[in-house]
């Protein structure tokens, strides 16, 4: 799906058509001006100058799966009642740009007529008022519309607006249940899919099976190359990595066939199978697909969702499990890794392919994985939880280092970095709301866009900051406990 956000324009017709006339021309010109800068075309697509208006381009939007968003401006002043009825069905995310044509003040020539025409800072707070009257969800941008902050400010918006467009066709495939006896990875599916337009449902181990008995070899083949091509062969077992290969390619068309954009599995249910996927989960999420492992089907749709907000479509995100920590003093690291599963989006370098032995679950034969050091880097750790009866998000700030120890026998993907503010009072604050160890790692989704994601998917947003401390955090869990409960 080709995404795309659409650009409507407010005025009224008391200006005449002089006016609309100019309204309508520089509302196409920064349409396209800005479509060079943004991440996704901006659509303009009407000045709107009734409610009659309104409502067409809303419904339209609500049902026109390209549309991935409307941006509304008031270039003039649009009386907010005729946006009443338009904006109370509007079923897409919107972002409110508070901007204006002209940069400046024109001192020589500015007057009356100026003035009526360029009068957005007088259109845009009659905007405002009614989408706060309606307690719309909505994101509100001012600034100049060829400044390049502000421009970057929209592109990210837009990213997490595809998130949630991602995140209303999202279906997961799950592969046994949940590791026994975990309460983190449980959850109400019924009520995410409600919330969060998820489609969670169970493929029987012996349906993966048979599709990896029907793989040919020639396919085969044709996946290996790929695997020479993009990582570093480390091991002379090809066995196993052909059966990584033979996984992958059975995983992909099942997921495919299903119209299912992420997966989970779990080690204590791989009847029929010889491996626990490894490089074959790996490098399905380097081509933009889920992964939760254990049966984390949260985690797995949420590294689908970053994966789709990153930079280019599938940026560097990736399913993550907090490990270990050194806590040398001021060396205080986390060490982030998996078993097998870490995408290699994540990576500094190229990924080496070894094979070494699992000594956990079901595995008869020693499964091959990539392993790699992940890069340094600002970026952020994302678990969403159920609370009962709600959702929450949390997104805490880390930075990312190259690891300080060589770790020469730990034969897995990692990651490590600090947590902010740093790390014990970080692990202070994690525990105290909740997260998970299962998160998704990203360097290229910022927690703004995640926080535009929950308020878009009305859902609660806690976020660990540098500033954070856990007696502020204490109070603000037990102010947003009271205010959901009251939702």
């Amino acid at each position: 799906m080709k995404h795309e956000f659409w650009f409507v324009v407010g005025s009224q017709s008391l200006y005449g058509p002089a006016v609309l006339e100019t309204v309508k021309s520089r509302a196409e010109e920064m349409a396209r001006e800005l479509s060079k800068a943004l991440p996704y075309p901006l659509v303009y697509k009407v000045t709107a100058k009734s409610n009659q208006e309104i409502k067409e381009i809303v419904k339209e939007a609500n049902f026109r799966d390209e549309c991935a968003g409307i941006i509304t401006w008031c270039h003039t002043f649009s009386p907010s009642k005729m946006w009443i009825d338009g904006l109370r069905n509007l079923q897409k995310p919107w972002c409110h740009f508070a901007t204006q044509y002209n940069k400046e003040i024109p001192n020589e020539e500015i007057d009356m007529d100026f003035m009526n025409l360029n009068q957005a800072a007088h259109g845009d707070r009659e905007h405002g008022f009614i989408g706060t009257r309606l307690r719309k969800p909505r994101k509100v941008i001012a600034g100049y519309w060829q400044n390049a902050e502000v421009q970057k400010r929209i592109g990210d918006w837009m990213k997490a607006a595809v998130g949630v467009a991602v995140s209303k066709e999202m279906k997961v495939m799950r592969f046994g249940d949940n590791m026994r006896e975990v309460a983190v990875t449980e959850g109400d599916k019924v009520e995410t899919q409600i919330k969060l337009g998820w489609q969670v449902n169970t493929w029987a181990v012996g349906d993966l099976v048979k599709e990896m008995n029907a793989v040919t070899e020639a396919e085969i083949d044709a996946l290996m190359a790929e695997y020479e091509a993009a990582y570093e062969i480390a091991t002379d077992n090809l066995a196993a990595i052909r059966y990584q290969a033979r996984e992958e390619i059975a995983l992909k068309k099942l997921m495919d066939r299903e119209g299912c954009r992420a997966f989970s599995n779990t080690f204590q249910d791989l009847y029929g199978m010889e491996q626990l996927p490894g490089l074959a989960a790996q490098h399905l999420m380097a081509q933009g697909y889920g992964f939760g492992a254990e049966g984390d089907w949260k985690v797995s749709a949420m590294t689908a969702i970053l994966k789709a907000m990153g930079e280019g479509g599938n940026g560097a995100s990736g399913f993550m499990e907090d490990y270990t920590y050194h806590l040398v003093e001021g060396q205080e690291y986390s060490l982030g890794a998996h078993m097998l599963e870490v995408c290699p989006s994540l990576a500094a370098d190229k990924p080496r392919i070894e094979t070494h032995h699992l000594g956990i679950g079901m595995n008869e034969k020693d499964p091959a994985r990539l392993v790699f050091e992940g890069k340094a880097g600002k970026g952020i750790v994302v678990s969403l939880i159920d609370m009962g009866g709600r959702l929450r998000l949390i997104v805490q700030d880390i930075e990312a280092v190259k690891p300080i120890l060589p770790m020469p026998n730990l034969p897995v993907a990692r990651v490590m970095w600090r947590a902010m503010p740093d790390l014990t009072t970080g692990v202070e604050c994690w525990i105290a709301a909740g997260g998970a160890h299962h998160t998704v790692l990203s360097y290229d989704v910022s927690a703004e866009m995640m926080r535009d994601w929950a308020r878009m998917m009305d859902i609660e947003f806690v976020h660990i900051t540098k500033d954070t401390t856990p007696e502020k955090l204490e109070e603000e869990l037990l102010v947003k406990d009271l205010i959901w409960k009251l939702k």
